[in-house]
């Protein structure tokens, strides 16, 4: 848990992983570009003093992870977003089964969740229920520009996509994950596009559609589809890193978000381990909106940024909120004690 000022504030990373990228795991060219892009990332980003080495980057530690997150991140509890990426790495980039092996030594520090990739058809169906039966997930993720054989991506308006998500919905995996932002070399950008979101979400009503990385560079796209959408919530992951090196970017980013979709459908992520999240925490805390942006983006109150740092999170996968913790009303119109007219629908 993190205190300001005063105030307290309930911590849930919406996006980590514990990946293995380092060379022996690489398959091909492929796997060593993934991940220098994600280590381009990391270096634009980041604080100096919070960045890493490669060749810890490619592959680091569990006690890293813990001490990372919960030692001096302030992170109450994390969620586990899968990558496997199998064609680039020898034994998956970050699967669910490595991800469950940390879920078993540390039960109350994380959430686990799974992945389908409905280019497998009934296969993809029959691991899901397999996941279901064996770790009781909530949530999926999603990686609509992952390679397969000949495949280099795939939509959620495919058929098999649909079965999956009819699956989800029976075994009540309701929080479906799906990358849309930024692309990573060598995938391809246009695979990571919000617009099947929209069919996905008007034919899915009871799931909820967390779009990581709220669809960047696709905010505008991404905001129109989440007016209309109420089971549309936006990932904050890549978007937080912002704060460090374009504040007035990320000031833009917060504000169309909270203007748009209202503040209980946006949910914090460091998208460890590019980011860590005691920066990332910190400087959201203190961060406001600048006042120039205020006559069209109100101001971030301690309630708002409650709400974005955890109890959002906590809210779509049923976590216990600590009592000391304020635990706001619903949204009203607007950021903060701004107002703004409704938006047609």
């Amino acid at each position: 848990m993190y205190e300001k000022d005063g105030e307290r504030y309930f911590v849930v990373d919406g996006h980590i992983h514990f990946w293995d990228a380092s060379p022996q795991n690489q398959a091909n060219e492929y796997g060593r570009g993934f991940i220098d892009c994600f280590y381009g990332y990391h270096s634009a980003l980041s604080p100096p003093e919070y960045l890493w080495p490669l060749e810890k980057f490619r592959k680091y530690s569990e006690d890293d992870l813990l001490h990372d997150l919960f030692e001096i991140g302030y992170v109450d509890v994390g969620i586990f977003q899968p990558t496997y990426l199998k064609d680039f790495y020898v034994d998956g980039f970050n699967t669910t089964e490595q991800d469950a092996v940390l879920k078993q030594r540390h039960p109350d520090r994380f959430v686990l969740n799974g992945s389908f990739d409905p280019r497998s058809e009934q296969d993809a169906v029959d691991y899901l229920e397999r996941l279901s039966a064996e770790h009781a997930i909530k949530g999926v993720k999603l990686y609509t520009a992952e390679w397969s054989g000949d495949s280099k991506g795939w939509s959620l308006k495919d058929p098999w996509a649909k079965r999956c998500l009819e699956k989800c919905q029976e075994l009540g995996i309701t929080n479906i994950h799906v990358h849309k932002g930024p692309t990573i070399w060598p995938l391809n950008r246009d695979a990571f596009d919000v617009a099947d979101v929209d069919d996905a979400a008007t034919s899915f009503p009871e799931l909820n559609f967390i779009v990581e990385h709220v669809g960047l560079p696709r905010l505008e796209d991404f905001c129109w589809i989440a007016v209309q959408e109420p089971n549309v919530y936006a990932g904050m992951a890549v978007a937080m890193a912002f704060l460090q090196t374009r504040p007035r970017y990320f000031a833009q980013i917060m504000g169309e978000l909270l203007y748009w979709l209202d503040e209980d459908r946006i949910l914090f992520a460091s998208d460890y381990a590019i980011w860590q999240p005691r920066w990332l925490v910190e400087q959201f805390v203190d961060f406001q909106i600048p006042e120039d942006m205020q006559s069209e983006y109100g101001r971030l109150t301690p309630d708002v940024k409650r709400k974005v740092l955890g109890l959002n999170a906590a809210r779509l996968y049923g976590l216990d909120v600590p009592d000391e913790v304020p635990q706001p009303s619903s949204a009203a119109a607007g950021v903060g004690d701004a107002e703004y007219p409704e938006v047609p629908v």
